[in-house]
């Protein structure tokens, strides 16, 4: 007789490439790499900024770490310039990192927009099937270590990070936050309306 029976479902998925985890094991440099999303630094300027944060590491430290991040392609060199006979190196993330935990009534207040995204991503899949379906498998297929490995779920995969590259693109371009301005402008014109009407 079981003591306990649960089921259990599935409540989040953590999708990195291997090297980015074991990047990430260190958190100086999700730290680093939360400065270098803002702005371009050079190791001087992050030195400074990890001194700045309470993180008292030295300069050959930063160094390492950046170049640890570098190696599993999350930060790039962003520019170079001449600095008194010699080279400066400009770093910037192409790698954000959300560390987050949401409310704890986040889910309950969310539900609504939770349907409404599962609805309208069904959809999306598939049209994503319907017109990519091919490319979508191929991919999968090319992942896949050995013939019997196929609880890796490796087409999920590939819609996840399909989808996490589109909204980024939406918000690299600026959409995300034009369309949440349009709704607070649209929110405010209803608002005024209101105010109007009851006078």
């Amino acid at each position: 007789m079981a003591l306990l029976e649960s089921d259990v479902p599935i409540r989040e998925v953590v999708t990195t490439a291997p090297e980015k985890a074991k990047a990430l094991e260190n958190n100086v440099r999700a730290k680093i790499l939360d400065m270098l999303a803002a702005e371009e630094m050079t190791i001087e300027e992050i030195h400074d900024e990890l001194h700045r944060r309470g993180e008292e590491k030295a300069e050959t430290t930063v160094r390492h770490h950046v170049n640890v991040l570098k190696d599993a392609g999350m930060v790039e060199i962003a520019r170079l310039e001449e600095a008194g006979g010699g080279t400066r190196k400009f770093y910037k993330s192409n790698t954000r990192i959300f560390s987050y935990d949401l409310p704890e009534d986040a889910e309950q207040t969310l539900a609504g927009a939770q349907e409404t995204a599962t609805a309208e991503l069904a959809g999306l899949v598939e049209t994503l099937y319907g017109e990519h379906g091919d490319e979508i498998e191929a991919v999968a297929r090319e992942m896949k270590p050995c013939e019997y490995c196929a609880t890796q779920h490796y087409e999920e995969f590939v819609l996840r990070e399909l989808l996490n590259r589109a909204l980024i693109d939406l918000t690299e371009n600026g959409t995300v936050e034009s369309v949440r301005r349009d709704s607070e402008d649209a929110g405010d014109e209803a608002e005024s309306h209101d105010d109007e009407d009851d006078r």
